[in-house]
């Protein structure tokens, strides 16, 4: 199966309105896939499509290799989903929540308590849901997600609420996964994590994916045809890609008055408001 996610001009209209416009991209075996784009453009719908709690008006959909019409059950338990509609049981602690999810999927305990260890929660389990911090919470929904090790994790904002060193604790568990086999599709609005963690990106604008393509090969697309020069004084000196360019930036070099020499790439948030023209 070279393809974990395939849809082929999917579309999906709510009254007069595309909400999914002949959406069309590809998600391979052992990819993270970041699905970026501004509130209402169609990334959650897209996501519902993709786990069936929604129905495409037309194109092709497969999933798990499979056309999203012959799917059953069974190929849903290979998927993991970590979203705003999750849910933990309030009156229940951390551990048993997850004692209990996994009990249903048929899993060891011991399992649970690995991911706990994972998302550096197991020395808070005992606490109950309903005192958890938003940061504790969310490491236990991502806990969730992932207790079964699936094929396939869809990830809505994974790290929304958590404070630097448990975005870093979160990013090295997904990497983990992905090396372990797990394809990740991410949605974020955090475009630093998205360069970071995924291998190739796609931007979504009003239902259309407008772009996609490797982080840095997009940088390099929408790169800007100037060179930025640091002299001695701390004066920023800007030129053109050109020959004349070229040779005043030998002549800085010469005279030793260049501290450094930056080409102007955009990064993924300036790219995503090149497109849209938007605020996440």
């Amino acid at each position: 199966m070279n393809d974990m996610i395939y849809l082929e001009d999917v579309c999906l209209d709510f009254g007069n309105a595309f909400s999914i416009d002949h959406l069309s991209f590809q998600v391979m075996a052992g990819e993270i896939f970041g699905f970026l784009g501004p509130s209402g453009s169609g990334k959650t719908t897209t996501v519902k499509l993709l786990t069936k709690q929604l129905k495409k008006k037309s194109g092709r959909l497969k999933i798990l290799g499979k056309d999203i019409k012959d799917t059953v059950r069974e190929d849903f338990e290979k998927i993991g989903v970590l979203s705003d509609t999750n849910g933990l049981y309030e009156r229940m602690s951390i551990e048993e929540n997850l004692r209990f999810f996994a009990s249903i999927r048929g899993i060891p305990t011991s399992e649970a308590e690995d991911v706990l260890k994972k998302v550096h929660l197991y020395d808070k389990r005992k606490i109950l849901i309903k005192k958890c911090s938003r940061g504790m919470r969310q490491r236990a929904l991502l806990a969730q997600a992932v207790l079964h090790r699936p094929a396939l994790l869809f990830l809505d904002e994974p790290t929304s609420g958590l404070d630097p060193a448990a975005i870093q604790e979160v990013h090295k568990l997904l990497f983990g996964l992905n090396q372990e086999g797990t394809t990740i599709f991410l949605t974020t609005h955090n475009m630093e994590e998205a360069d970071k963690l995924c291998g190739r990106i796609g931007i979504l604008n009003q239902g259309r994916l407008i772009a996609q393509g490797d982080p840095q090969e997009l940088k390099l697309r929408y790169a800007k045809d100037e060179i930025e020069v640091l002299t001695q004084d701390r004066k920023r000196l800007t030129f053109k890609k050109d020959k004349e360019s070229a040779a005043k930036i030998a002549g800085l070099l010469t005279a030793g008055n260049c501290l450094s020499i930056h080409s102007k790439e955009p990064d993924l948030e300036e790219i995503f408001l090149q497109l849209t023209g938007r605020e996440f």
